[in-house]
C-alpha cells in the first residue's frame, strides 16, 4: 500500500520555474502548482497543502502580500511558507522571514538542498 504523499504548492509566474519545480518535487511530494498568489488562493480552497513554495517578483499580487493574506486568515496561517526567489538581498531575506516565511531560497537553487530542507520542515 502506498502512503500519501504530503502536498506541496509551488507559486511562481514563470511557466518555465513551475515545470523545473515540480519535476524536482514530484519525485518525493504531490505537487500543485498555481502561476500566480490569486491562483494560489482559489487551489486553497480545496486543498491543505503541507507547505507553500513562494516566488515574490510576480504581477498582480507579490510573494509579500500573499504571505500577509496567509498569515492573517486563521485557516491558512498554520501553512509553512518557504519563498523561492530570484531576489538575493539581504533586505528580501529579512522581510520575507519577518512576514512569517520559515525559510527562504533564492534561485537557481540546488535540488538536492530544496528537497533536504523541504524534508527538515515537513518532518517537524
Amino acid at each position: 500500500m502506498e502512503t500519501e504523499k504530503n502536498l506541496i504548492m509551488l507559486v511562481d509566474d514563470n511557466p518555465a520555474n513551475l515545470r523545473v519545480g515540480k519535476n524536482v518535487l514530484s519525485q518525493n511530494y504531490s505537487v500543485a502548482t498555481a502561476p500566480s498568489a490569486a491562483k494560489m488562493f482559489t487551489l486553497l480552497e480545496n486543498n491543505s497543502p503541507a507547505l507553500i513554495l513562494l516566488d515574490i517578483d510576480m504581477p498582480e499580487m507579490n510573494g509579500y502580500e500573499a504571505i500577509k493574506i496567509l498569515k492573517s486568515n486563521p485557516e491558512t496561517a498554520g501553512i509553512p511558507v518557504i519563498f523561492l526567489t530570484g531576489k538575493t538581498e539581504s533586505d528580501d531575506e529579512q522581510e520575507g522571514l519577518s512576514l512569517g516565511a520559515i525559510d527562504y531560497i533564492t534561485k537557481p537553487f540546488q535540488p538536492d538542498l530544496l528537497l533536504q530542507r523541504i524534508e527538515v520542515l515537513i518532518k517537524k
